[in-house]
């Protein structure tokens, strides 16, 4: 049985001294996720534990280092995320995320990493965060540091959905359901409570209506159902999305430990 790694080198614990060593050929895991409503079973922290359990993972296999999270997403929006009718979201406006996204980019692209992995785990954070990304690639911000962003859901294959979710309601209406709720139960079981919601009918992909009515497309803002989950079932899609990032690298740029950097 495979374990999770909890103990990582961070970025954080480096001394001002030992970053320019540490930096050559580094890869950087940055998790961005979000305090947004989960209904009345999960945590706010949902879409922060994700990518934060994730990039800790990836940066103990491809010898990186860990950056801090950022918590605080983009707007959620009700076919999507259950939106702000639900309390307890906390959430920064668009254009201010991408400014905030860029300002912390041009940060790391100082640093002169070899490579930036950039783990989403808030569905309206991705356009944004792209967005933002795109802004940054050009003249010589990142101009010698490989910088690779995704959502931890992308890398779920279709194969894997059909063997295990066949009757999928899309990533959009995935809120709260069955793959967020067994993640949950696999790495942070002590904050996932009893209650299992289940919405019969997820909203569509892509459809914003006006006046939003909050029965009609959730269930206490769950999207679709949280019917099924399991700590197993989140074991196997966690590995899953480690082999995912670990193809999409390929091979890391560095395999020693930066924490030996001498100043």
């Amino acid at each position: 049985m495979r374990q999770r790694t909890t103990n990582v080198p961070r970025y954080g614990d480096l001394t001002s001294p030992q970053v320019p060593g540490a930096m050559a050929g580094a890869t950087l895991v940055w998790p961005v996720g979000g305090l947004e409503q989960h209904g009345p079973h999960l945590p706010l922290s949902v879409d922060m534990d994700i990518p934060e359990a994730l990039a800790r993972q990836v940066a103990a296999e491809v010898g990186g280092l860990l950056l801090p999270g950022q918590p605080v997403s983009a707007r959620s929006l009700p076919q999507s995320g259950g939106g702000l009718h639900f309390p307890g979201t906390v959430h920064i406006g668009g254009s201010t995320f991408i400014d905030y996204l860029t300002d912390c980019l041009r940060g790391f692209s100082r640093l002169g990493p070899g490579r930036l992995v950039v783990i989403n785990g808030h569905y309206e954070n991705e356009g944004l965060l792209f967005e933002a990304i795109d802004g940054c690639t050009e003249g010589a911000l990142f101009a010698h540091t490989e910088v690779v962003a995704f959502s931890w859901w992308s890398l779920v294959t279709q194969d894997w959905l059909g063997a295990h979710i066949p009757r999928f309601p899309g990533w959009h209406a995935e809120h709260a359901g069955l793959t967020e709720t067994s993640l949950m139960m696999y790495l942070r079981p002590d904050v996932v409570r009893a209650e299992r919601p289940s919405h019969a009918e997820p909203p569509p992909a892509g459809v914003y209506r006006h006046p939003v009515d909050v029965d009609e497309i959730s269930d206490q803002g769950v999207l679709s159902s949280a019917v099924g989950a399991s700590a197993e079932l989140g074991e196997r899609l966690f590995w899953h999305l480690v082999d995912g990032v670990a193809e999409l690298l390929g091979k890391p740029p560095m395999h020693t430990s930066p924490m030996d950097t001498s100043p």
